[in-house]
């Protein structure tokens, strides 16, 4: 199956600025990659990386530095075949949930993200484009249902986590076996215990 992954090269994952420097979080950004091609290949699928800007990069690699939702209509409006649309920040996929992704039946196959996010699809409809700005789980439904195309949701925790805020790290951390979790293990990034819930920190905070 053809897999696309959106992946934003310059300055990637802001919001992680108070655990990492903007260095660390180009390097974190490219571990999730890594896991994420991993994970794709594992499953069977041929990824292509659709980075807003050149990367140097073991997989094919698509420039395009126009709006997430713009640049992934631009892949679909090319093609009638089946693609797959896998975020770069989802370090916990492994190759059987994204089997599950894959052979899931539906004219268009979603994984949610928490916050009503949209983290991985599967588009088999030609007409299907997609939306993902603001509750785009929502609104990809929606869509769906409007254009009459049979919609699966494929749950799943794995996919569900994706990596944007420092409370995101503790779930690589916890559940996390690949290049992700070794690197922020190997930059002193750590589970942080308190009263209430747990956080992540690094050993010199």
């Amino acid at each position: 199956m053809r897999v696309v992954v959106p992946f934003a090269a310059e300055n990637p994952k802001t919001r992680l600025a108070g655990v990492l420097d903007a260095d660390e979080r180009a390097a974190f950004a490219r571990s999730m990659l890594a896991d994420v091609l991993d994970a794709v290949r594992g499953a069977g699928g041929t990824p292509t990386v659709l980075a807003t800007a050149p990367v140097d990069l073991d997989a094919g690699v698509r420039v395009d530095d126009r709006s997430l939702t713009t640049a992934v209509n631009a892949v679909l409006e090319e093609t009638d075949e089946t693609v797959a649309i896998v975020m770069a920040d989802l370090p916990l996929a492994t190759p059987a949930v994204l089997e599950r992704l894959f052979d899931a039946d539906g004219g268009v196959v979603i994984a949610p993200g928490r916050g009503a996010g949209t983290n991985a699809l599967v588009v088999r409809h030609d007409g299907f484009r997609t939306d993902f700005h603001g509750a785009s789980y929502l609104d990809h439904r929606e869509a769906a249902s409007a254009a009459g195309v049979e919609t699966t949701v494929v749950d799943s925790h794995r996919l569900a986590t994706d990596v944007d805020e420092r409370a995101d790290l503790v779930e690589v951390l916890v559940h996390g076996d690949g290049r992700a979790a070794t690197w922020l293990a190997n930059h002193g990034v750590r589970i942080e215990r308190g009263n209430g819930r747990v956080n992540a920190a690094r050993v010199d905070d």
